[in-house]
C-alpha cells in the first residue's frame, strides 16, 4: 500500500514559479509510475496528466508544459517533486500526485491506472 502526501502550491503572478512535493510512504512497485495530474475548475475538462516519471527516472511530459515544468524523484528521501516555472494563468488548477504499478509509457494519462493519490494542491496564477 502506497500513501502519498502532497504539499506546496499557492498563488503567483504570471511568469512566476512554484514547487509541488509529494511524500511517498509504503513500498512502491518496480516497475512503478509516479505522475502529476491537474484538474481545472470547469468540470467538463476532467483531470489531465501533466508529467510522469518511470522507475528508471525517464520523464514524460504533456506538450503544454514541456520546458516549463520538471518532474523529479528523490528515491533516497521518497519525495516526488514538480518544479513549475514560467507559469501562466492557464496553469491555474488543483494538482495531485499519483502512483501506479507498472510502466508510465502508454498508460500514464489514464487516471484509472493509478491506485494511489495525494490530496489536491491549489495553484493560482494571476495575470
Amino acid at each position: 500500500q502506497v500513501s502519498l502526501v502532497g504539499s506546496g502550491g499557492g498563488s503567483v503572478q504570471n511568469g512566476g514559479s512554484l514547487t509541488l512535493s509529494c511524500a511517498i510512504s509504503g513500498s512502491l512497485p518496480n516497475p512503478g509510475c509516479l505522475a502529476w495530474f491537474r484538474r481545472y475548475p470547469d468540470p467538463r475538462k476532467g483531470r489531465e496528466g501533466v508529467a510522469a516519471i518511470e522507475s528508471d527516472g525517464v520523464a514524460i511530459y504533456d506538450d503544454a508544459v514541456k520546458g516549463r515544468l520538471t518532474i523529479s524523484r528523490d528515491s533516497a528521501k521518497d519525495i516526488l517533486t514538480l518544479q513549475m516555472n514560467s507559469l501562466t494563468p492557464n496553469d491555474s488548477a488543483v494538482y495531485s500526485c499519483a502512483a501506479a504499478k507498472g510502466q508510465c509509457a502508454g498508460y500514464w494519462r489514464h487516471t484509472a491506472y493509478f491506485a494511489s493519490w495525494g490530496q489536491e494542491l491549489r495553484v493560482t496564477v494571476s495575470s
